[in-house]
C-alpha cells in the first residue's frame, strides 16, 4: 500500500446560509481546495462526496455526480458516501484506500449538509432517522434523548457531574470565539453552561451541537507526489473505519463506543503509535458526554475520568492534550455530512501552523474522530507533518 497525503484543503464557514444552496456551498469548498493543492479540476481522476440527508433537507438525491458537474471535474467517478454523521469521514477512508492501493492518484473527498432549510422539529426527525428506526425511534427516542440516556449512565457509572459536562461547553466555547469560521463565536461561563434551557436532562441546551449548513474538502494523492503540488503536505499516518449496532438497547454497556475503540486501536497500528503519542485531537463532540466518552475509548485517559480530566484543563489550548481547538461541532457547528471532512481540515491547519489564535506550540501528530449516530459508525485519521 502506498503512503498517502494531503494536498489541498478548503471549507466554507459553519452556519445559517439562506441565501446558498447544498451545491453553493459544496462547489465553494471545493473550489477552495482544488486552488489551495495547485490543482485544476482537469487532474481529480475521482470524486468523493459525504453527505448524510441531502434529498431529506434540499429534495436532490443523486448528489456526487450533481456536485462535481458543478465543480467541473467532467466524467470521472463520483461516488456519495451515507454513515449518518460520519459519512464524510467514511468517504475519506475509502478515498485514501483507494490513493493507497493504486486506484487513483489525485482524489477530492468533500462534505456537505443544508440543514437549515427545515424547521428545527424536521431537522430532529431527519436526524433521528440514522438511529434505529422500529424500536427507539418508534418510541419516540430522539438523538438528544439518546445521548441523555448516555450522559445519566456514565453520571451512575463514573460519578461524572454536569460540571463536567459543562467543562467541555465551556472550552470549546472559547475555542470557538478564536475561529472566523466557527457558527458560534460565544464565550460562555460555567454559570451560563450550568444554567442552560434543558433539552434532555442532563443535556442543556449548551451541551448540544449546532443545526448548522456548511462544506469541507480535502485533495489526496500518493505521499511520493505530494511536493509537485504542496511545500507543507499531511502525511496521513493512519485511517480506519469501524461498526456498531445502532440501538443502545443493543449495547453491552452504553457508556462506551466499540466502534470507536476498534477504529482508534486500527488507526494506532496503522501509524506505528499509541495515544501517547497524539499532539492534538479533534473529537466528535455532538453532546458534551460524546467528548468525553471519545476521550476515554481513544487511550487518552482511563474510563470514566474523561469530565474530571476536562475540568483540570488536560484537554485546553495550553493543556496536556489539546482537543477541539475549532471548537467542536458544539461551536464550530455540525452540518452532519461536512463534518468528518472538516475536522480533519482543521488538523491539517494545525500541522501547517495556519490556525491563527488558535495555534499550538506543539502540533506535529493529530487525530480526528468522527461518529455516526449513537456509535453505530466511526472513523479515526491520524495525520502528522
Amino acid at each position: 500500500m502506498r503512503p498517502v497525503s494531503i494536498i489541498g484543503i478548503g471549507k466554507t464557514p459553519f452556519g445559517a446560509f439562506p441565501d446558498k444552496s447544498l451545491l453553493d456551498l459544496a462547489v465553494e469548498a471545493g473550489r477552495k481546495c482544488l486552488k489551495n493543492g495547485n490543482i485544476s479540476p482537469a487532474q481529480v481522476e475521482a470524486f468523493y462526496l459525504g453527505n448524510f440527508a441531502g434529498p431529506a433537507f434540499v429534495g436532490q438525491n443523486h448528489l456526487a455526480p450533481y456536485v462535481a458537474a458543478a465543480m467541473g471535474l467532467e466524467g470521472v467517478p463520483a461516488t456519495r458516501f451515507e454513515a449518518a454523521c460520519a459519512s464524510s469521514g467514511s468517504a475519506f477512508f475509502h478515498a485514501c484506500s483507494a490513493v493507497a492501493g493504486g486506484m487513483y492518484d489525485v482524489v477530492l473527498v468533500a462534505g456537505v449538509e443544508k440543514m437549515t432549510s427545515q424547521p428545527t422539529p424536521r431537522v430532529t426527525d431527519i436526524l433521528a432517522s440514522a438511529g434505529e428506526l422500529g424500536g427507539e425511534v418508534k418510541a419516540g427516542a430522539t438523538f438528544p434523548s439518546l445521548f441523555a440516556m448516555i450522559a445519566r449512565r456514565h453520571m451512575y457509572q463514573f460519578g461524572t457531574t454536569r460540571e463536567h459536562l459543562a467543562a467541555v461547553a465551556v472550552k470549546n466555547h472559547s475555542n470557538g470565539a478564536k475561529n472566523p469560521e466557527a457558527h458560534m463565536r460565544k464565550v460562555i461561563t460555567m454559570e451560563q453552561a450550568l444554567a442552560g434551557r434543558m433539552i434532555a436532562d442532563p443535556l442543556t441546551i449548551y451541551d448540544c451541537s449546532l443545526v448548522s449548513d456548511g462544506a469541507a474538502a480535502v485533495l489526496l494523492c500518493p505521499a511520493e507526489r505530494a511536493a509537485e503540488f504542496t511545500s507543507k503536505p499531511a502525511r496521513v499516518l493512519g485511517v480506519a473505519q469501524a461498526s456498531d449496532r445502532l440501538a443502545l438497547a443493543d449495547k453491552e454497556d452504553i457508556t462506551t463506543f466499540p466502534a470507536v475503540r476498534q477504529a482508534g486501536q486500527k488507526a494506532y497500528q496503522m501509524a506505528g503509535m499509541t495515544a501517547r503519542d497524539i499532539d492534538f485531537a479533534e473529537l466528535h463532540d455532538c453532546f458534551t458526554i460524546a467528548e468525553i466518552i471519545a476521550m476515554e475509548d481513544l487511550g487518552f485517559v482511563p474510563r470514566g475520568e474523561g469530565g474530571p480530566a476536562t475540568a483540570a484543563g488536560f484537554s485546553a489550548l495550553n493543556g496536556e492534550k489539546p482537543i477541539n481547538t475549532s471548537g467542536g461541532l458544539k461551536t464550530k457547528g455540525h452540518p452532519v455530512g461536512a463534518t468528518g471532512v472538516a475536522q480533519i481540515c482543521d488538523l491539517v491547519l494545525q500541522l501547517r501552523c495556519e490556525a491563527g489564535e488558535r495555534q499550538l506550540s506543539r502540533a506535529g501528530i493529530g487525530l480526528a474522530q468522527n461518529l455516526g449516530g449513537s456509535g453505530a459508525t466511526c472513523v479515526v485519521t491520524i495525520l502528522g507533518r
